[in-house]
C-alpha cells in the first residue's frame, strides 16, 4: 500500500525533525537499496559485455581482412585449379579449410587460456561458476559460427571467380 507507506515516512519524519531538527531523513525500499547497491557492479558487467562484443567484431573482421587477402593472393592458383576441373564448392571448402585452421589453433590456445585464467577471477565471482562447461562450449560455437561467417565473402568470391579472366590478367 504505497498511501499507507508514505503516510508512515511523514509521520517517523515528523517525529524526527521534532526530536532532533538537524536530522535529514530519507526512505527507500529494499528492492532500491538493492538496485542502489549493484548499480556500480551491473554497469561494470555491461560494459564488459560491449567491449567483449567490440572484440568479436574486430576480430571478425581481422579474420574476414586475413582471409580476402589470402584469396586475392591466390587468385592464380585458383583460377588454375578451376581450370583444371575443381568445382566452385571444393574451392570455397578449401577456403575454409584453411580459415578453419585458423579458427581452431585460436580456439584451441583461448580456451586453454581461459580456463588456466578462471581461477584467478574466481573469488571475484558470487554465484557464478567460473569454469562452467555450458558457457565454455556457448563460447566456442559462437567464436566459430563467426569464424564461419568472415570467411563465407571471401570463399564465395573466390568460387565464382571465372578462371579464364584470371589466367588472362595473371
Amino acid at each position: 500500500m504505497p498511501g499507507r507507506r508514505a503516510l508512515v515516512e511523514r509521520d517517523v519524519a515528523t517525529a524526527l525533525t521534532k526530536a532532533e531538527p538537524t536530522v535529514v531523513f530519507t526512505s527507500r525500499t529494499f528492492d532500491q537499496m538493492v538496485d542502489a547497491t549493484a548499480a556500480q557492479e551491473r554497469l561494470i558487467a555491461m560494459m564488459s559485455g560491449f567491449f567483449g562484443a567490440l572484440a568479436m567484431l574486430l576480430a571478425a573482421l581481422g579474420l574476414y581482412g586475413i582471409v580476402a587477402h589470402a584469396v586475392s593472393a591466390r587468385r592464380t592458383e585458383i583460377g588454375l585449379r578451376m581450370a583444371l576441373g575443381a568445382r566452385p564448392a571444393g574451392i570455397a571448402r578449401l577456403v575454409f579449410r584453411r580459415v578453419g585452421v585458423l579458427i581452431v589453433t585460436g580456439l584451441v590456445l583461448g580456451v586453454a587460456g581461459s580456463w588456466w585464467a578462471a581461477k584467478l577471477i574466481t573469488p571475484l565471482l558470487f554465484q557464478v561458476e567460473a569454469r562452467d562447461p555450458i558457457t565454455f562450449s556457448g563460447t566456442v560455437a559462437v567464436l566459430v559460427g563467426v569464424g564461419a561467417l568472415a570467411a563465407w565473402v571471401p570463399a564465395r568470391r573466390a568460387a565464382r571467380l571465372d578462371p579464364a579472366t584470371v589466367l588472362r590478367e595473371g
